[in-house]
């Protein structure tokens, strides 16, 4: 149910006021992100004002399956999720950690890569991409050895959140306790409301922050319609999911059945393209490239993402120690699911189901740890 914020009631805007927001985002020196239509696909990428949202689009999306539809509305929030993340732009996929060379006099200089010039605004963050970057949180910024650009980038963000109207076949949020609400984590949160007269958002307060952003914006404390049709949206929202996990003991599940036979199927379809890794919101791993020039006066150290699915992921002096497609399938879903519980105390998903959407093969991570439970007895 909505309720008032700490940090203020409920207000409504228009979408003459969300143009607005926008404004005064960019007019505070943030870099504005938000959904865009770009190759047949809604991406996170600079926007300018409202006119780039894509207004009048969803998404269809089933394992393996991503196309676009017109909507019979102007909604422009009206999607499940594309396949970019918003760690995209917290981690990003490519950025130099350090550079060094070497004066005239021999003398060795070393700079560490400078943080963004102009801190980032996220329009349009789900609740299951906030509970991602919390999560991300803690591997990055809250660990024994934070992550000095991502911390950089992550302190200065400000998060205007959407509440989900519109799950796709592959979201499974609920089930993770991801959402479709968002809880925390942001500055301010929008719920689209749209009727035959009327379009507009109710705007819950999420900081001081955002109690300040939204001050400089006209706006009207939300009435109890206005209240009751946001929490319509979302109890229509986790009705409408498309996949279901059972997540009481995964954990235990997926830990003492390493040689299951489910993960000989499995392996049977996988490419170990790394698809779901490079979508997945919560992955974090990556490799290191040092490069120099021929006068060994110049270096740097490049930061890339990689996946467990690579075959040198694992490599060491020797060979790689998950030679096989089922040993790399079958680290990649029990770590996400079981032991990152262990090393984190959360799960590594959030429901969002990019990972099955963008599976050439269209594997469905629900359906492989349903079957592994069935085959194991395992109560459901």
């Amino acid at each position: 149910m909505m309720e008032e914020a700490k940090h203020g009631p409920p207000a409504l805007i228009g979408p003459d006021d969300l143009e607005l927001l926008i404004q005064a985002l960019t007019h505070s020196g943030r870099q504005v992100v938000g959904p865009v239509l770009r190759d047949e696909a809604i991406v996170y990428d600079h926007i300018d004002s409202i006119a780039d949202l894509p207004a009048g689009w969803t998404d269809r999306q089933a394992p393996g399956h991503y196309t676009l539809e017109p909507r019979a509305d102007a909604a422009v929030f009206g999607y499940a999720v594309g396949p970019h993340s918003w760690k995209r732009f917290l981690h990003p996929p490519v950025q130099t950690v350090w550079s060094a060379s070497r004066d005239a006099g021999d003398g060795l200089g070393f700079d560490l890569a400078p943080d963004p010039a102009r801190p980032y605004a996220f329009v349009g963050v789900r609740a299951c991409e906030l509970r991602a970057i919390e999560i991300q949180d803690k591997v990055l910024r809250d660990g024994a050895t934070p992550d000095r650009a991502y911390v950089a980038r992550r302190d200065r963000v400000f998060i205007v959140a959407v509440n989900c109207s519109q799950p796709a076949e592959t979201c499974f949020c609920v089930s993770m306790d991801a959402g479709p609400r968002a809880k925390t984590g942001f500055d301010l949160a929008l719920t689209e409301l749209l009727d035959d007269d009327l379009h507009q958002f109710l705007v819950e307060i999420g900081s001081e922050a955002g109690a300040q952003m939204l001050a400089g914006i006209p706006h009207r404390q939300a009435d109890e319609t206005a209240l009751s049709q946001a929490n319509a949206v979302l109890e229509r929202t986790s009705a409408g999911m498309g996949r279901r996990m059972e997540t009481d003991g995964i954990k235990e599940l997926l830990q003492n059945n390493p040689d299951h036979p489910r993960w000989d199927d499995v392996a049977n379809r996988c490419l170990s393209c790394g698809n779901c890794t490079m979508v997945c919101p919560t992955c974090f791993c990556t490799t290191a490239e040092d490069t120099g020039d021929l006068a060994n006066r110049t270096a740097e150290r490049v930061q890339k993402w990689d996946s467990c699915f690579s075959l040198d992921f694992s490599y060491i002096r020797g060979g790689s120690v998950r030679s096989s497609t089922r040993s790399r399938y079958r680290q990649w879903l029990t770590h996400k699911l079981a032991n990152w519980i262990d090393q984190f105390g959360t799960s590594g998903c959030v429901g969002c189901g990019r990972c099955m959407t963008w599976c050439p093969v269209g594997i469905d991570l629900t359906e492989e740890a349903r079957a592994i439970r069935a085959e194991t007895g395992v109560p459901k």
